[in-house]
């Protein structure tokens, strides 16, 4: 069942399957976004993807890139269960970091994982192993989106 796929700026947010933000990576690594959002269109039910991947982002324009921040802020809020995924390419991704520590102590039901060369993923899993250890941490994008699919009952 194809998901609706909600792209940052967009501010429209339908209703009709529970909303999941896709939180990872998006400067210098893979688009790892299309390949989640393929494997929720063969899910079971209708999901609303909240993806924060831009077709035309300008990292370099400080007004675009705090719209995007607030974007992120908001749509992280208005999920029914995060999905973080942190992708190859050598970054650290500290933003993403980040989100996965405020997210993790808000409790919202979170499903991730660390594609198997992300150079921190000892600290991910570190990090969730002392406040969130029921959360198991992925290395295929595949079982992570399996977990958020439990998460919000498949």
């Amino acid at each position: 069942m194809p998901a609706t796929h909600v792209q940052a700026p967009a501010e429209q947010l339908p209703r009709h399957g529970p909303r999941v933000f896709l939180a990872g990576g998006i400067t210098g690594v893979t688009d790892w976004q299309s390949a989640a959002v393929a494997l929720f269109d063969a899910g079971p039910r209708p999901v609303v993807l909240l993806n924060p991947r831009r077709d035309d982002f300008d990292v370099t324009d400080p007004a675009m890139g705090a719209g995007q921040i607030a974007w992120e802020y908001a749509m992280l809020r208005a999920a029914d269960a995060v999905l973080f995924w942190f992708a190859d390419g050598g970054s650290v991704q500290p933003i993403t970091l980040f989100e996965l520590g405020a997210t993790a102590e808000r409790g919202v039901p979170i499903a991730v994982g660390t594609d198997p060369a992300y150079p921190r993923a000892f600290d991910v899993r570190e990090q969730l192993r002392l406040r969130r250890p029921e959360v198991e941490v992925r290395t295929r994008l595949e079982d992570v989106v399996g977990d958020v699919w439990r998460a919000v009952g498949e």
